[in-house]
Order: C-alpha cells, then sequence, then structure tokens
C-alpha cells in the first residue's frame, strides 16, 4: 500500500480513500511478500501503541475527502488554524472519479466455478448420488400413505395398517440420514470450493499494481472481500444444499406424478406457464436490482472509511455536515435499492401462490375425474395430491433461492473480477528472471504523473555506488518520496527506467526487485502476533539466534528481552503495544533480517521524540552498514552524515554533492541549511520564523501552499497544530506523498537531532523562507 501519510494527504490525487480500514487499529499496512517487504501504514491511524498517526489533529492538513468539489480547509481548533489559507490560487479541487475494479461476465464467472468444481469433481459426484438417494426414498412416502386410506377404505381391519406403518418409519429414518449426510457433503464441497476463490481472490488483490488499487478507492476492495465473501459463504451453507435438495424432489416428484397416471402430471402442468412468467418477469428486473445494491454498499462503506477513518480532519475542518450529508446520501441510495429489491420480491411471491392454489385445484379435479371413471383408487388420487403439496416447499424455495442466488451471483461476479485481472508479476510479459549484480541504482531519464498531464517527476538522472549512503533533500512536494518509492518498485514509473544493480527493474520483475531494495516509512505497522513471527516475516526460516542478532544490530534486545516472554510475547493489536521507537526498531530488525542490498528509509526515524529519534539514527545507521542506503531526509543533520546529498526541487534534481561542497556552493541546499541554523539560534538573535529554538514551537507562513502552522515538537508527537498541503487532483496540484506536509516535527527542540521543518529561517539576503521552503 501507499505510504498513509500520502495517500491521506493526497487521496485525491490518487482517487482513493484516505484511510484504509481497521485504521483504529492500525491497519491497512501491506508488507510485500518476500524478503524486501514494504513497511506502510494507513493514513491518520493510531500506531500500534496508541499514539496519535501523522494525520492525527491536522488544523490545515488539506485533507479534502475525495470526490468532493471545492472542499477548502475551514477554521480548525486553535488559534493556529484560524487563518488558514486556500490552495494555490484559488483553485477549485477535484477529485478524479473512481475506477471500480471489473465486475466479471456470467462466461468468465461460469468458467472460473467450473474450473473450481473440476478440482472436486468425485466429491461432487459423490454429494449429489447421496442426495438423490435420500430424496427418492423420500418420495416413498406418499405412495404408502395413499395405500393406507385404500386399506382404510376397504376396511381391511387394523393389522393391515402395520406393514405400511413401518416402512414410513424406516422411510423417514433412512431419509433424515442421507438428507443429512448430502447436505454435509454438499456445503462442504461449497466451503472448499469457496475457499479457493477467496484465496485466490486474496492472491490477486494483494498482487493488483497499487495504482489500479487507488484507484477503485479502498470501499470497493474491502465490500468485495467482506461483504460479497459473506454473502457467498452464506449461500454456500444455506442456499446451496437446499437448492440442490430442492431441485431434486422437484424432478422425482414429477417421476411420480407420472407413476402413478401420466394425467396427474398434465394436471401439474398446467401451473408451468405461470412459474416461467413469473421467473421471467423477476429475474430481469432483480439481477440489475442486486448488481446496484453491491455497488451501492460498496461506495457506502468507502465513505464510512474515509469519515470515520478521518474524523480527526473531517472535525478539523468542520466538514462534519458536510460528510454526514454524504453518509445520507449513500445510505438513502442504498436503502431506495433495497427496497426496490423488496417490491419485486413480494410480486415474486404473491405469483407462485397463485400458482400454488390454481395446481392444487386441478390436480384434484384431475383425481376426482380419475377416481369417479375407475381409474384410479381414492388413494392413487390422495397421493397425486400429497404429491403435488409436497411440490409447494421445494418448488418455492427454489424459486425463493433464485432470489438469494442474484445477490450471490452478483457477489460472485465481483470476486471473480478481481480475479482475472493480471496482477504486477504478469507484467513481465516472459521476460527471464535476473538478479542484480551489486547495491547499485541508475535511474535515467525518469518520470512520473499519479494523474496523466501532472508530472511530479521530470527526467530524473541519477546513480548511486553501490555501498553509498545518499540522502534525498527538497522542499516538501520535491518529489522525494515519488522517487524513493520509484526505486523500489512500489509504482511504476510513467516514464524512463530503474536498473538495480546494472539489472533494469522490468528485467528483475516485482518479486526481484522486492528481494534487492526494503522500503521502510514513518509508520511501521506491527502485526499481531509474537514478535519472534513478526520479524520472520522477513526471513520466514531465521533461526532464534539470527532473531536476537538482528534486534541487537539495531539496539532492540535488550527490551524484547524484557518482554513477558521474550521474542515469544504477542505484540500488536490485543498483545503488548510497542512505542514508536520500539516498532521501528523491529522494522529495522526486519530489514537486517531481509539482508537486501539495497535499502530505502523514508523518514523512519522521524517519528519518534528528540531522544527516541537519536536511538533510531544509530539504530538506523548500523542496519545500513554494508548495503546502499537511500534516505529520505526528513532531518538535515541526517543530510549532513550521508555521503552524498541529492536535492530535488519541482521533480528535478538540482543539485548533488557531498554536504560540505552544497553549503560552499550557496545553492539551494545552502539555503535550507542556513535557515535550519538560523532557526537554531537562541530568541532574539536573529532567529526568525515565529518561533523559539528553547520550546521547539513554530508558527510560520508558507506561501507555497497557504496555510498557517503552529505546533510543538517538543513532546516529540504530531498534535493539533500539524498540518499539510492540499492533495492533488486533476488540475495539477500536489501528487500524492509529495504535498507539503508540516506538523510538529520531532525533536525540533534538540539540538543533537535537530528537524528540517523547524521554523522558518531567513535567506542570506534577509527575506523569509517559508516553512514549506526548508521543510525537507
Amino acid at each position: 500500500m501507499t505510504n498513509g501519510r500520502e495517500r491521506g494527504d493526497a487521496a485525491a490525487g490518487a482517487g482513493g480513500s484516505a484511510t484504509p480500514p481497521g485504521a483504529a487499529a492500525g491497519t491497512g499496512t501491506s508488507r510485500a511478500k518476500g524478503t524486501g517487504m514494504t513497511e506502510e501504514k494507513g493514513a491518520g491511524t493510531a500506531q500500534d501503541n496508541g499514539r496519535a498517526g501523522p494525520d492525527a489533529e491536522r488544523c490545515g492538513s488539506g485533507d479534502v475527502t475525495p470526490g468532493r468539489r471545492g472542499a477548502q480547509p475551514g477554521a480548525g481548533p486553535g488559534d493556529a488554524c484560524a487563518d488558514s489559507g486556500d490552495a494555490p490560487g484559488g483553485e477549485e479541487l477535484h477529485a478524479p472519479a473512481r475506477e471500480l475494479l471489473p465486475v466479471a461476465s456470467g462466461a468468465q464467472t461460469r468458467a472460473a466455478v467450473g474450473v473450481l468444481l473440476r478440482r472436486h469433481r468425485l466429491a461432487a459426484v459423490g454429494a449429489l448420488a447421496v442426495l438423490v438417494v435420500g430424496t427418492a426414498i423420500g418420495l416413498l412416502t406418499a405412495p404408502l400413505l395413499g395405500r393406507i386410506v385404500d386399506l382404510v377404505v376397504e376396511r381391511r381391519g387394523a393389522g393391515s395398517l402395520v406393514l405400511p406403518m413401518v416402512l414410513l418409519l424406516v422411510v423417514a429414518v433412512t431419509r433424515g440420514i442421507a438428507t443429512a449426510v448430502g447436505t454435509s457433503l454438499v456445503a462442504r464441497l461449497g466451503e472448499t470450493v469457496l475457499a479457493g476463490l477467496r484465496e485466490r481472490f486474496v492472491e490477486r488483490a494483494l498482487h493488483l499494481p497499487l495504482e489500479r488499487v487507488e484507484k477503485a478507492g479502498s470501499g470497493d476492495l474491502t465490500s468485495r472481500v467482506t461483504g460479497d465473501v459473506a454473502l457467498m459463504a452464506k449461500a454456500v451453507r444455506q442456499a446451496l444444499p437446499e437448492f440442490g435438495t430442492a431441485a431434486l424432489t422437484i424432478v422425482l416428484t414429477l417421476v411420480g406424478l407420472a407413476v402413478l397416471d401420466w394425467r396427474f402430471l398434465l394436471a401439474v402442468l398446467v401451473v408451468v406457464p405461470i412459474h416461467v412468467l413469473t421467473v421471467r418477469w423477476y429475474l430481469p428486473r432483480s439481477t440489475p436490482v442486486y448488481a446496484a445494491h453491491r455497488v451501492a454498499a460498496g461506495a457506502l462503506q468507502h465513505q464510512l472509511l474515509d469519515s470515520v477513518g478521518g474524523v480527526r480532519t473531517v472535525r478539523a475542518f468542520r466538514l462534519n455536515s458536510v460528510h454526514t450529508r454524504e453518509l445520507e446520501q449513500r445510505s438513502q441510495e442504498s436503502v431506495d435499492i433495497a427496497v426496490r429489491g423488496i417490491r419485486l420480491v413480494s410480486g415474486f411471491f404473491s405469483r407462485l401462490n397463485i400458482a400454488e392454489y390454481v395446481g392444487l385445484a386441478a390436480v384434484l379435479a384431475t383425481g376426482f375425474v380419475l377416481v369417479e371413471d375407475g381409474a384410479v383408487s381414492i388413494g392413487t388420487a390422495t397421493a397425486a395430491a400429497l404429491y403435488f403439496h409436497s411440490l409447494f416447499n421445494p418448488v418455492n424455495a427454489a424459486l425463493f433461492l433464485i432470489d438469494e442466488a442474484q445477490s450471490a451471483g452478483a457477489s460472485l461476479a465481483r470476486l471473480v473480477g478481481v480475479t482475472e485481472l493480471a496482477d504486477e508479476r504478469e507484467a513481465r510479459h516472459g521476460r527471464a528472471a535476473a538478479r542484480p549484480g551489486d547495491g547499485s541504482v541508475r535511474v535515467s531519464a525518469l518520470g512520473h504523473a499519479y494523474a496523466p498531464g501532472h508530472p511530479v517527476l521530470h527526467d530524473v538522472d541519477l546513480e548511486i555506488r553501490s555501498g553509498e549512503r545518499v540522502a534525498l533533500v527538497g522542499a516538501s512536494g520535491a518529489g522525494k518520496t515519488t522517487l524513493a518509492k520509484l526505486i523500489a518498485g512500489v509504482h511504476r514509473p510513467t516514464s524512463g527506467t530503474v536498473a538495480l544493480g546494472g539489472v533494469d527493474a522490468r528485467d528483475l520483475g516485482p518479486e526481484g526487485v522486492r528481494r534487492a531494495v526494503t522500503l521502510i516509512s514513518q509508520e511501521v505497522h506491527v502485526f499481531a502476533g509474537p514478535l519472534a513471527e513478526d520479524l520472520r516475516l522477513a526471513r520466514p526460516g531465521a533461526t532464534d539466534e539470527e532473531l536476537r542478532a538482528a534486534l541487537d544490530r539495531v539496539g532492540a534486545l535488550e527490551w524484547a528481552n524484557a518482554l513477558p516472554d521474550g521474542t515469544a510475547t504477542t505484540v500488536g493489536e490485543g498483545g503488548h503495544r510497542l512505542t514508536v521507537t520500539q516498532a521501528q526498531q523491529m522494522a529495522l530488525a526486519r530489514l537486517v533480517l531481509a539482508d537486501p542490498p539495497i535499502a530505502i528509509l523514508d523518514e523512519a526515524t522521524a517519528d519518534a521524540g528528540s531522544a527516541g529519534a537519536r536511538v533510531l539514527e544509530t539504530a538506523a545507521t548500523r542496519a545500513l552498514e554494508g548495503r546502499t542506503g537511500i534516505l529520505v531526509a526528513h532531518r538535515l543533520p541526517q543530510a549532513a552524515t550521508a555521503d552524498r546529498v541529492v536535492v530535488l526541487d519541482d521533480g528535478r534534481v538540482v543539485e548533488t554533492g557531498t554536504h560540505e561542497e552544497l553549503v560552499a556552493a550557496g545553492g539551494r541546499y545552502a539555503t535550507l541549511w542556513s535557515a535550519w541554523s538560523d532557526s537554531r539560534r537562541p530568541a532574539g538573535n536573529g532567529a526568525s520564523g515565529g518561533g523559539s529554538a528553547k520550546d521547539g514551537t513554530y508558527e510560520s507562513r508558507s506561501s507555497e501552499d497557504g496555510v498557517r502552522r503552529s505546533g510543538s515538537s517538543e513532546d516529540g508527537a504530531q498534535g493539533s497544530g500539524t498540518s499539510g498541503a492540499l492533495p492533488a487532483d486533476g488540475a495539477g496540484n500536489r501528487p500524492p506523498g509529495d504535498g507539503p506536509r508540516g506538523g510538529a516535527l520531532p525533536g525540533s527542540a534538540s539540538s543533537e537531532a535537530p528537524s528540517v521543518g523547524d521554523s522558518g529561517g531567513r535567506r542570506p539576503g534577509g527575506d523569509q523562507v517559508p516553512r514549506s521552503a526548508v521543510e525537507a
């Protein structure tokens, strides 16, 4: 998944949800399969230690809800938000329309189910045979009751009734056992097929290109994996066995009527036109209704995720009433469609009731005529009437299950639609597997656009030697994170190439790129389970000694041993909650275990307090030993210690060199460094930006996004004074992940680990440098 902050701050540009499912628990995190996992978390989520995530309590973050026109931030809580500005140039934000995931056609759905059923052909045949036997035995009930009627009419005596009564008991018991076993076998078969479909769906969903998932929005995908799977499960557990039994009962009962007398069968066939017309009236009307209801349910869930997951932003911008109206509208759309479905069902069953009474009257009249003519006995006519009456339930059940089948069919088509999509592993078009020769990185003429026609990177050329540690620096929106993600294979470049170890990333394939590159972002997800198993995500076969060595290398062994059960302690949701620093150390330990030749740290040490940041910087340095390191620098001192600094501006590389070389050159980097240096001076001695280095607070006006920011970095947490830029849209505003992002920057009160984004400084000429210009 995309870095949560990026998707949250630029949800409109991505066309996706600002918050993934399960935001409150810190879910919405994806990890790449294999050793090169991606540590990313959803927007606005809570860290696993209960601390507010990076999007919490924003008063000017510009997190405009996707799909809403002209949603401008209002005054948020606190004085710092009183005069939040508008989008640059006063442009109106327009989020691109969501591009929902496809729905399979009828032929595709049948083909997919057929493939799954063929794998369990013997089980299907066995289940069908047991149901046929049970149903056939049950049909003996009506003739036996008819025989009893004849014996009574003929006054044979009570003794003559013993055998039919015993046979009725045997039939009842045998039918009950056979039906139970057959139903169980059918349900088991259905569950097995559903499990295969569900596994195929999840496997394919996890390997879809990220851009495709974001275009659809989180609501579409999660409604399929939750609501649609639940409907399919219900259909398999209840509808499928019932339908199988009902269908067999109908067929064999009609055969039984024909055996009694073929004229009874003709009487029953009188109702067939009524049933046919009823079904023909119902199906064309119900099919689109059920399909529309599933789409409406997905849209409602998408809106709920946006509103509930981004509640802090909604409240900060005073968009409560706007989101309430959106939810009411989505809910009403879903209710209206559901009511249409209920009306259709009512009309459907009223027609079935008419067919039942017309058919029963026809059978009774036929029986009367045949008895009067001496063609059949009263018992036989009674058996025919019982046969037809016994059809009421299975016919109604079968036709009623058509109603459920429509809903389940719509859900099945939505699931199969995802399984039919090509995943990112198939994008190699048959290229032979390749392996990188070393840890070098070469970027050639690289360009990328999140929205067509609005590139965020322009012909970037960059070469990183194996083992070199390079810092990417630049103002917010310069393209640092986008460049890092293109190198890591999270996104596909719009133009240009990325070569890892001298091999084109396209020849490596997604799995090869993940083995070569590990990306760790600021927000780390802690998976629920033992700490050891969480670490083994990076290397499934790692021994306990290797786990301890990795923890020791990043300085985490001491607190890991102090846990109640050591590395066997359950962490994450429902278990022991790790601090932000501990969670990042765990992620760095995963990096050590994965041992990729290239590692990218996207502000991976920026989410802790001053002391925690120093610990993490030490851990990151040790984790990067022996491999190529790319740092998306949030703190200028991080850049200063790198082997080389690459400065980006407006999607282009504008400077590159060592820290000393760039400071001496007096260019863009020198301006950033000067601004930071000014901000570290004591108040009243040239420090500017409306803040005090003493208390770590800041308040400055950004000329880039027009948002006033105020906050404190003393406690290392992003509080209600943080802010960010308005997200991207079709008009070419900021792309996901590269919008200006303010906030209380950890460590700004510490001279040892200062934050790049502390209060604004002044250029050498004395002109004010906006905060957005000094924030790396």
